[in-house]
């Protein structure tokens, strides 16, 4: 190993600002919504948090969801030298044939 380490590209370093400012933009909204039916600040504030930090969480579940997919590095945790989809591995490979019955 030569020691250096990759450096992340614009678009990686600036993934956590664009989830916080979609989590704070919905979490406006919804403090507006909310103030706009009831008049009262204090609601209006809460149910902004509320939804700031549930739409961070829920934004946050999505992206790792839809993260990287790595299948062809995938190795096998019962046998680390069979190939995917083989009879020693437990994973099945989603290019094969379903088996017949």
């Amino acid at each position: 190993m030569s020691g250096k380490t990759p450096t992340p590209s614009r678009r990686d370093r600036m993934r956590p600002a664009e989830l916080l400012g979609m989590a704070a933009l919905f979490g406006v909204f919804v403090g507006g919504f909310v103030f706009m039916g009831s008049r009262e600040w204090g609601l209006s504030l809460i149910m902004a948090g509320v939804a700031f930090i549930a739409s961070l969480v829920i934004l946050a579940t999505l992206l790792i969801a839809a993260g990287p997919r790595f299948d062809e590095d995938r190795v096998d945790p019962v046998d680390p030298d069979a190939a995917s989809g083989s009879a020693g591995s437990v994973h099945r490979d989603p290019r094969s044939n379903p088996p017949a019955h």
